[in-house]
């Protein structure tokens, strides 16, 4: 029958009709005849479907502390927003992420995304990588490259993206290898999913990179950590070239201020949060300053959006709609600040403290990448 109406109807009708249908209702018309199926499988098709959704949906990621064994569970939560964007419902089931470590680690994992659609989470040593509206996933494998006897390795910075030349998604792994505290060097190594292997990537030279819960931001193509040189900057690495870059940080700010920072999004552009110091003696006392790149890789285009405060946290997670900044408390509870009308607003969740993250993403198709049939993906 299905097949009949594609007598009647133009395709490109047909797709102008699928690109305003959520995903579930998409993967029930794949079932229905080898014409829509291929329809919707085309990489034509994911893409426009991509870009014409226009929905945020949130992705919370929190750790729960389970008494009888001192473990931790990671719970993926996804939600999405009403018109008031202080009330949150659940889209789809919990999921509990199999893989990552459930020790008290469990605050250092950091979720990076999206990229087309696509989530990695990881702690440093295992990876997942998963489309949430699919619900599909898969594992990347450990890296493989040892270091010499004495010598110790410390992750300081993951970021995971797309090469649009090479048509291929991507890992980087940065980290530092050394003998003596004092005397590092950077290692840069890279898993390429067409491939499905680890390579290192040699000849740049790479300042240190700190770890920040709020950072490893993929925006413009590219990877984003903080790291030191002679002052706080952006480390950004290109997944196209493979080159890193750096971005200055607005001049009147400094790491000797004593404050932390964070990278968000806010409007499409990339931002710059700093928060007071939670470990600081006066950290209620301090204002969030959050600072807008208007012109990407610009330092004269840093605008100041706003100071708001003074909010006792332990980090910030991100901002939805453009104006609800999403704040995790020292205590595991997340609330909610109103960046126009200055509201704030306990959201109703809470998790293990410091160990809440948060990602914005919108429904796709996206398949997960793989090389061969050897390798597993699941469904959760």
């Amino acid at each position: 029958m299905m097949d009949r109406i594609m007598k009647v109807l133009p395709q490109d009708v047909v797709i102008y009709i699928f690109l305003m249908l959520p995903v579930k209702s998409l993967l029930r018309f794949k079932c229905t005849c080898k014409t829509f199926c291929n329809i919707i499988n085309s990489s034509t098709f994911i893409h426009l479907h991509l870009h014409c959704s226009n929905d945020e949906l949130i992705l919370f990621k929190h750790s729960i502390k389970q008494e009888e064994d001192d473990l931790f569970k990671n719970i993926l939560s996804f939600l999405s927003s009403e018109e008031n964007c202080f009330d949150f419902k659940a889209v789809s089931p919990d999921f509990d992420v199999p893989e990552v470590t459930t020790t008290s680690a469990c605050v250092f994992v950091q979720v990076i995304g999206p990229c087309n659609g696509l989530i990695a989470i990881t702690d440093s040593f295992a990876t997942i990588l998963f489309n949430p509206t699919t619900r599909h996933y898969r594992s990347i494998p450990a890296c493989p490259f040892g270091i010499p006897k004495r010598y110790r390795r410390s992750i300081s910075g993951i970021g995971f993206g797309y090469d649009s030349i090479q048509n291929d998604y991507k890992f980087i792994r940065i980290s530092e290898v050394y003998e003596d505290y004092m005397d590092k060097d950077m290692k840069v190594d890279i898993f390429d999913l067409s491939t499905d292997c680890w390579r290192e990537l040699n000849g740049q030279q790479v300042p240190l990179v700190f770890w920040t819960s709020c950072s490893e931001i993929l925006y413009n193509n590219a990877c984003h950590w903080f790291a030191s040189t002679d002052d706080t900057i952006i480390l950004c690495f290109e997944m196209n070239t493979e080159e890193f870059y750096h971005l200055q940080l607005p001049e009147s700010c400094h790491w000797y201020d004593g404050k932390s920072d964070g990278l968000i999004i806010v409007n499409n552009c990339l931002s710059y949060i700093r928060y007071p110091d939670p470990l600081s003696d006066r950290p209620a006392e301090v204002l969030i300053d959050i600072w807008i790149m208007k012109e990407y890789n610009k330092r004269e285009s840093w605008i100041k959006r706003c100071s708001i405060g003074p909010i006792t946290i332990d980090t910030p997670l991100a901002v939805l709609k453009g104006d609800l900044l999403l704040l995790q408390t020292k205590n595991g509870d997340v609330i909610g600040y109103d960046l126009n009308s200055h509201e704030i607003r306990d959201l109703n969740l809470y998790g293990y403290p410091r160990s809440w993250r948060v990602v914005i993403y919108k429904e796709s198709l996206t398949p997960i990448p793989r090389e061969g049939d050897t390798i597993l993906v699941k469904q959760f």
